[in-house]
């Protein structure tokens, strides 16, 4: 299930990376989808065999029409074959795939849920139909043959064409294809709903297409040519080379992601009006800035702007960006991911929630890992609160009996009773291990800082009795937050420095220089980052000692953060942007570029990290 279900189609094109390439980098590059196709013509001779391969949502109809009519062009007889015809029948991959989703609607009303395939592209193959079609390619004769779809380049194919294509989409672009209607889900010969659609795309085709990208990208020679395919009309072409120079000068950099805008029944105006968003939207409650599998990295080159899915980016510098000890631990993931929730002068609170651990996650969803959690508060108006764990005298027996009549009988909950909570103020933080109970409430925007997670196991345990924006009441997830909260974490033990549940945290001073200071301002041995504020007035000298940092500026106007050794990497922050330094970066200083003090929320990997249960 993804995070991204429904992303408001806006493009904010603000966070431009401009790394240093080289000169014959810009040149190589082709830009338009006619001279793309005229490019790729280019390198026919009879009996050439293309390979186009793609992500989720790739348009593969356009990209061969516009090929098929440059190669006529040029003389050539061309045909094509659509690789989809080498899948399992829609039956056999129905008890291949779809037997592992949920279908239980009394804890899973919206079917959300399912489990991870794992089986790759070739696991959805039909043996017999991949040897045919591997017969039909070898009859060259003169015509040039074009083979395209998802999963036509796996490595027991790799070495049968002449020509390998691989079409990068972003996850938003993705995702709005899905509701564009223009996506039918590997194997199947007609559409789900969408909401369906999304959830098996999430636990296969999402999971396979990834998998694959990851190994076509790792060296020279799986791909002869990667291209962008966000604009069908206006793609852009890259030789490998040229790509791997663009990625691996960008990792030599801090970094920015474009973000992803998301908007919600409970969500806020701050960040609406603070990123200049387009006022139809009704609200920007979630704020995607680095949700590693859901956002793109922009890059200029010379003056043409490359978008890259950042998982593609990672997956090419892992070990550059991460350093190789993360990559090793978390599988080449990207970690932690970070966004804002936005409830400033909203109507209500983010539902009342909480998140499931590692056994539970590995066992039921073929997961990753345990879902954690972190809030940061940034901004807030008046009466804000931050809800987390049990009130030391709440019945939850009762709580429990309670949340089941309000989702069965629509009758109000009061949860002030049961949840605890804190008066919030900025620069509070507060530790949320999986199974703790929590909220962040009206009027307030907070820096939501979480585990690896790569999907969003969130159960709604209270929302008030409201509908969604289509009128219906939404759906919450009684029986599963039962299952899954902690119920020891009630607000004495929560407060208590002597608990392993200590997740609402005093700042300690851990660090010093001239004019700055570190505090801690959150540590907790169940979750495997620790969360930092930088003070100071001019500036900050940081060293990344191999493991990466990400910086956030939480009070001041606009900050500067360059290497010390190559002080030309750098880049320019303003006010709530999120950017990456490298592992690779080593000694950097952070820059004050306005008048007032500053203070920047760090995230690194604390000690230890790597003996934590994932």
């Amino acid at each position: 299930m993804s995070f991204m279900y429904n992303p408001f189609p806006f493009d904010d094109l603000t966070p431009v990376n401009r790394p240093s390439l080289r000169e014959d980098t810009a040149k190589q590059l082709v830009k338009g989808s006619v001279k793309v196709a005229a490019f790729l013509a280019g390198k026919a001779k009879e009996g050439s065999i293309f390979a186009i391969d793609g992500y989720v949502g790739a348009d593969f109809a356009r990209t061969v029409n516009l090929l098929e009519q440059q190669l006529h062009v040029k003389g050539f007889r061309t045909r094509s074959i659509n690789f989809r015809n080498c899948y399992k029948t829609t039956e056999e991959l129905w008890e291949l795939v779809d037997r592992h989703m949920s279908w239980n609607r009394s804890e899973d009303p919206t079917l959300l849920f399912g489990r991870v395939y794992k089986g790759g592209y070739e696991g959805l193959l039909d043996g017999d139909k991949t040897e045919a079609f591997k017969q039909e390619i070898s009859k060259r004769d003169k015509e040039v043959i074009i083979v395209f779809g998802q999963g036509c380049l796996i490595p027991e194919l790799r070495g049968l064409y002449d020509c390998k294509v691989y079409l990068d989409v972003t996850p938003k672009e993705s995702i709005l294809r899905i509701r564009r209607g223009q996506y039918i889900n590997l194997g199947m010969t007609s559409p789900l709903t969408t909401p369906l659609i999304i959830r098996r795309c999430y636990y296969c085709d999402f999971e396979v297409a990834v998998h694959l990208r990851k190994e076509l990208l790792a060296a020279s020679g799986n791909v002869d040519y990667y291209v962008e395919n966000d604009h069908p009309d206006e793609m852009i072409l890259l030789p490998y080379e040229e790509f791997s120079d663009i990625t691996a000068s960008l990792a030599d950099y801090p970094f920015r992601c474009k973000p992803v805008y998301l908007e919600g029944v409970w969500g806020g105006t701050y960040m609406k009006k603070l990123r200049k968003l387009p006022k139809e939207m009704r609200n920007a409650a979630w704020v995607f800035d680095l949700i590693p599998m859901e956002v793109s990295i922009l890059v200029d080159v010379s003056g043409t702007l490359l978008e890259l899915p950042f998982s593609t980016f990672l997956m090419k510098e892992g070990n550059k960006v991460l350093g190789p000890a993360v990559v090793e631990k978390f599988g080449g993931y990207f970690p932690i991911r970070f966004n804002w929730d936005d409830s400033y002068h909203s109507t209500g609170n983010m539902s009342i929630q909480c998140h499931s651990g590692s056994l539970y996650n590995k066992e039921h969803f073929n997961e990753f890992g345990r879902q954690d959690e972190s809030y940061y508060v940034v901004i807030t108006g008046h009466d804000a609160k931050t809800f987390i764990g049990f009130r030391d005298d709440a019945d939850i027996p009762q709580f429990f009996k309670e949340i089941e009549a309000a989702d069965t009988e629509h009758k109000p909950v009061d949860y002030l009773k049961y949840v605890s909570y804190e008066e919030s103020k900025p620069g509070l933080q507060v530790m949320l291990p999986a199974g703790t109970i929590h909220s962040s409430g009206r009027n307030q925007v907070i820096l939501e800082i979480g585990s690896l997670t790569i999907g969003s196991y969130t159960y709604k345990m209270y929302d008030y009795l409201r509908l969604d924006f289509d009128g219906k009441q939404r759906p919450i997830h009684t029986r599963l937050g039962e299952l899954n909260v902690n119920q020891e974490r009630r607000a004495s033990v929560i407060h208590d420095p002597k608990s392993k549940d200590y997740i609402v945290q005093k700042p300690r001073l851990v660090a010093s220089g001239e004019g700055w200071e570190e505090y801690v301002v959150g540590e907790n041995s169940q979750l495997y980052f620790s969360l930092r504020r930088l003070e100071f007035e001019k500036r900050c000298e940081q060293e990344t000692r191999g493991i990466f940092h990400v910086l956030t500026l939480v009070d001041g106007e606009r900050i500067r953060i360059r290497s010390n050794e190559h002080p030309e990497r750098c880049y320019e922050a303003s006010f709530m942007d999120l950017v990456v330094v490298p592992a690779d970066m080593g000694s950097y200083v952070i820059e004050n570029l306005g008048s007032e003090p500053i203070c920047v929320h760090k995230t690194l990997l604390r000690d230890g990290y790597k003996d934590v249960v994932l």
